[in-house]
């Protein structure tokens, strides 16, 4: 069946959810918020990162991996089936079991048929304290990728990827009209004091300067609440969903405190103007980036770069 694709605009939904202990209590209530925001115009829509459960990684538990599924299973089969019955895109954030003993935090695709368009897997790792990501995941093998749904291109990204320009800036030369990042990130309750203000606004920051430097649109959907563990501190995941235009002007922004639905549009001949304007892609050295292939570069790597 032959595709239609827009080339003007489509309207992003970023849906801010929380989560509870139910794994089917929370699919229930992000298909529900994804119907929410189809009745308010959404096109594609951005869930948060593993939303179909509670953030598991705050301890390292062999238990936990029973919250994951292949790519073909059950949560892709429901979306999809949402996604066909809507004509809607949606990015889905899944614990990937791959295969015994390999898992990945991965991202797939869903086009506005139904079919799936392919799935990303997270490339960037973090282990930090409530963190531990690297006991669940293998980092993605399969790069950064763009993905043609039927109402514009996009690349979704996850989480700590947010950090990387390079994740964004190669995703964006594949043609993305947005940059999406299904999120979890929240503040150590006995930082937030002291450091909260400070760590949301490099958040904000950051992915406001991809969307700048790659005259890009780009969207965050955040979890929401606090989420608490036996003998530790907990999250208290911030929200402040997000979606920037390729300025890094804020188009919509949730709060800290309440689930809510997030709607803009995706203009990309507001894109191409911007671009023409500001004409980063055009001024690109790229003769002179060897160097970001390397971990570092010190003296002996500075001269062997030169000779």
């Amino acid at each position: 069946m032959s595709k239609s694709f827009s080339t003007t605009k489509y309207t992003l939904g970023v849906v801010q959810m929380a989560m509870e202990e139910k794994v089917e209590n929370n699919i229930l209530h992000a298909l529900d918020m994804c119907e929410q925001a189809v009745s308010q115009g959404a096109q594609v829509l951005l869930l948060p990162e593993l939303f179909s459960s509670l953030y598991f990684c705050q301890r390292e538990d062999v238990e936990r991996f029973r919250y994951a599924e292949p790519a073909d299973g059950d949560l892709k089969r429901r979306f999809a089936a949402f996604a066909e019955k809507h004509k809607t895109a949606v990015i889905v954030s899944f614990f990937e079991k791959r295969a015994p003993g390999l898992y990945h935090n991965s991202a797939q695709v869903l086009d506005a048929d139904g079919s799936t368009l392919g799935i990303y897997r997270k490339m960037h790792i973090p282990d930090d304290p409530a963190y531990y990501e690297k006991f669940y995941f293998t980092p993605g093998d399969l790069g950064f990728k763009n993905f043609k749904t039927q109402f514009g291109s996009i690349a979704p990204l996850i989480c700590w990827d947010q950090w990387y320009p390079e994740a964004a800036r190669l995703a964006a030369l594949q043609g993305a009209t947005a940059l999406l990042y299904p999120t979890a990130i929240g503040w150590h309750p006995y930082e937030k004091e002291t450091y909260g203000k400070q760590q949301l606004d490099a958040w904000i920051t950051v992915q406001r300067g991809h969307a700048i430097a790659n005259g890009t649109y780009v969207a965050a959907a955040n979890r929401l609440g606090y989420e608490a563990e036996e003998g530790q501190a907990g999250i208290l995941f911030w929200g402040a969903s997000f979606i920037c235009d390729p300025q890094g002007v804020m188009l919509a922004q949730g709060s800290h405190d309440k689930e809510e639905i997030l709607l803009a549009e995706i203009d990309t001949e507001h894109l191409e103007m911007i671009r023409c304007n500001w004409p980063f892609y055009r001024d690109r050295r790229i003769d002179a980036f060897s160097g970001l292939q390397k971990r570092f570069i010190d003296e002996t790597t500075a001269e062997g770069m030169h000779s």
